[in-house]
């Protein structure tokens, strides 16, 4: 198991902030990362893929983040844990330092799906830290179960 190849890639989950992270570069690794059967989406035109679950569309997984073309415009929205690497080989590969920072800020905050006039939109926001939440959680004396009602 210590022999297991791992790859550097952006890691990107519902809520949370966009981040670097080393995962087992096996399917079944790959699989875990996403929560299922992997489906690379090739948005870019650097040899760079968005790989994320294929049913996560279909089987109610939470919002993560919209792709937009070069004009800002959004042309897809990735649903579920999904990661980004380099789909230069025949096997998906660790990104260098350099997409790692690029794409880590282009893709750095979570984002709500809305719809405007008929249009849909990526609404970008800033997650609470776990910690923070826990903290507060504790200082209002709720359980951990449960989430505290916003003040109006």
């Amino acid at each position: 198991m210590e022999n297991e190849k791992k790859i550097k890639v952006v890691l990107l989950e519902p809520g949370k902030l966009a981040r670097a992270v080393e995962i087992d570069a096996s399917l079944a690794g790959m699989q875990k990362t996403v929560g299922g059967l992997i489906e690379p989406f090739y948005p870019f035109e650097e040899q760079v893929c968005i790989v994320c679950n294929e049913e996560s569309k279909i089987n109610g997984m939470r919002p993560n983040r919209s792709v937009k073309n070069d004009e800002g415009v959004m042309v897809d929205f990735i649903f579920g844990p999904a990661f980004i690497c380099d789909c230069r080989g025949e096997n998906l590969d660790s990104l260098s330092d350099e997409q790692i920072d690029r794409y880590g800020k282009m893709f750095r905050y979570p984002e709500h799906l809305a719809r405007v006039n008929d249009t849909l939109l990526g609404i970008p926001y800033r997650p609470q830290p776990e910690q923070e939440a826990g903290l507060r959680l504790t200082a209002i004396g709720e359980s951990s179960d449960r989430r505290p009602s916003r003040a109006p």
